[in-house]
């Protein structure tokens, strides 16, 4: 977009972007304008593979200079999880100074109305996409990612979540008309007539705060739903994973001011190593609205704290499979390896408890032992990592020393089906690379089910010895209920075992998937379609991207005037 281009020439660019987002959310049918092959890149003005590598490389040992007022001081410090210092610096604001000025353009950009701040919505989605190979190597040397899966993941799908909250959020605007005439027959009289205009109006300053493994997948959705329905949007970064969001409030600035509206709708709070000013920031009076992903235990914390905001939480759950017969067992257990593998378990949907009768499964190769499934299943993660490159691709790099701390204290809970082995990784010897670790437990014992019913984010994995089908039914309910979970798996051939299954999920609000032998997996979703999270059990307060998670974003005043 020029400097010279107007709402209304944006209208027309990106309009029918957002018609045909509309219908994908009300069809729920596969749509995606964001290309997820890298080699889609590099016409249009978009980055290629090349360019992409050499913008990053240039961010390297800069200053990300965003010009947001009441910068005091500058911060950095990210080191990737593969080894390299990024030494970029941000600015590190006066918390004062930066909240006020965000202030300013609210007015105006509320005014502009739900079609407008759309679309602005999509062009700043757009210049992202332009750099998604850029934003793939930030993803990547911030989370740990494998390339690949920081280009999809932290590229078209991270943009097509935040295009889904676009969605969402004009929807639920304009699902009030803007003006109304009104008249009521009075009898032999006059009718009482009135006009009557409606105009959604935003809550105040939304707070994003970041995570570490998906900055951006689990950053839009709040970032773009508030923006979208007219609030200024503060982004807080994980001190681990600063460079794309900033990267993202760079962009949103450019096209905010180049569109007549005020930058400072969007703005970074980065911090300095130690300082922690996410509990400062989610309880002052000017934040109305908080998006945060990560630990249970602060997310607990800022719905109980933070009084004067919307408080939208993803924390964490206790993924569970049940493995109750098959008829692709090779199927099921290549599913199952990919899903323990990918990202090395880092993924808030990673299944973490195998469910399995002690006395077996039914099969299409015939009855199968725990021990034989827990032994195949290990055989399966062994032959899809056992090239050190695959491995790579597929396992990225540990993302912090907490997870390597909890995947090697894993194997003193119970004997281990299949160890953990560190992997090389020959471009970036830095790596902390990590295969996965299964761990057989024992339903039945209390110091088992110390370990299964609390979670154990990273590569860890247990087998878990049930009585019955009907025990891990009752378990599963009560895992989804106690702890929360973002993911429920199933395998059955058996119509009342399916039954039981779903029963369990709908009461508890679990989203579920059964079967799964190809290439879908439990722990990944496609916006307008999947939902992430229900909003409904421990796991997470909110569901990505339903009409309550825009919803209380604004509310609609009305002002009446007599004909």
């Amino acid at each position: 977009m020029a400097a010279e281009l107007t709402v209304h020439e944006l209208i027309e660019k990106h309009r029918p972007t957002l018609d045909q987002a509309l219908e994908a959310i009300r069809t729920r049918a596969y749509w995606s304008p964001h290309p997820e092959h890298p080699k889609a890149y590099g016409e249009n003005g978009s980055l290629d593979a090349a360019a992409g590598k050499a913008a990053f490389d240039a961010l390297l040992g800069t200053r990300l200079d965003l010009g947001q007022p009441g910068t005091d001081d500058w911060v950095g410090g990210e080191v990737s999880p593969y080894g390299i210092e990024l030494g970029v610096t941000y600015p590190h604001a006066d918390t004062d100074v930066l909240l006020a000025a965000m202030r300013t353009g609210q007015g105006a950009w509320r005014d502009a109305g739900p079609e407008v701040r759309a679309v602005v919505c999509v062009e700043i989605l757009k210049r992202i996409s332009d750099r998604t190979h850029e934003f793939a190597h930030a993803v990547m040397h911030t989370s740990g990612q494998a390339f690949m899966m920081a280009f999809q993941a932290g590229g078209p799908h991270a943009q097509d979540r935040g295009l889904e909250a676009v969605a969402y959020a004009y929807a639920e605007q304009v699902r009030t008309p803007g003006t109304a005439e009104w008249t009521k027959p009075q009898g032999k009289r006059d009718p009482l007539a009135l006009t009557k205009r409606f105009t959604p109006v935003p809550r105040g300053i939304g707070l994003v705060i970041g995570c570490n493994t998906f900055p951006t997948w689990n950053g839009y959705p709040g970032l773009f739903a508030s923006l979208a329905t007219g609030n200024a949007v503060l982004v807080k970064p994980h001190p681990r994973a600063v460079l794309p969001l900033a990267l993202t409030v760079q962009v949103a600035r450019d096209v905010l001011a180049e569109a007549g509206f005020d930058p400072n709708l969007v703005a970074l709070a980065a911090e300095r190593p130690g300082e922690g000013i996410a509990k400062t920031l989610a309880t002052r009076p000017e934040i109305r609205i908080i998006d945060y992903t990560g630990s249970t235990a602060f997310g607990d914390w800022l719905e109980a704290n933070a009084r004067q905001a919307q408080v939208y939480t993803e924390k964490a759950g206790v993924n569970t499979v049940i493995v109750h017969s098959t008829d692709d067992y090779q199927g099921m257990l290549a599913n199952l390896a990919f899903s323990l593998s990918l990202y090395s378990g880092q993924m808030c949907t990673t299944p973490q408890n195998l469910l399995i009768p002690r006395d077996g499964i039914s099969t299409d190769q015939g009855p199968k032992s725990f021990d034989e499934v827990t032994a195949d299943l290990a055989r399966a993660v062994d032959g899809l990592l056992g090239d050190d490159a695959r491995a790579n691709a597929l396992l990225g790099a540990i993302v912090n020393p907490d997870v390597k701390a909890r995947l090697e204290a894993a194997a003193g809970l119970g004997e281990v089906a299949l160890a953990s082995r560190e992997v090389t990784n020959e471009e970036f010897p830095g790596a902390v690379v990590r295969t996965p670790v299964i761990v057989k437990l024992d339903g039945a014992k209390p110091d088992d089910e110390a370990a299964y019913m609390s979670e154990c984010f990273g590569p860890v994995s247990f087998a878990v010895a049930v009585d019955s089908v009907t025990d891990a039914v009752e378990l599963l309910r009560r895992t989804v209920r106690e702890k929360g979970v973002m993911t429920v798996g199933a395998y059955t051939t058996d119509a009342a075992t399916e039954r039981a299954v779903e029963e369990v999920c709908l009461e508890e609000a679990a989203q579920l998937s059964f079967n799964l032998t190809g290439g879908v997996y439990v722990n990944q979703t496609a916006a307008f379609s999947d939902f992430h999270g229900s909003g409904g059990n421990p796991a997470a307060n909110a569901a990505l991207t339903d009409g309550a998670f825009v919803a209380s974003r604004f509310r609609v005043v009305e002002v009446r005037r007599e004909v």
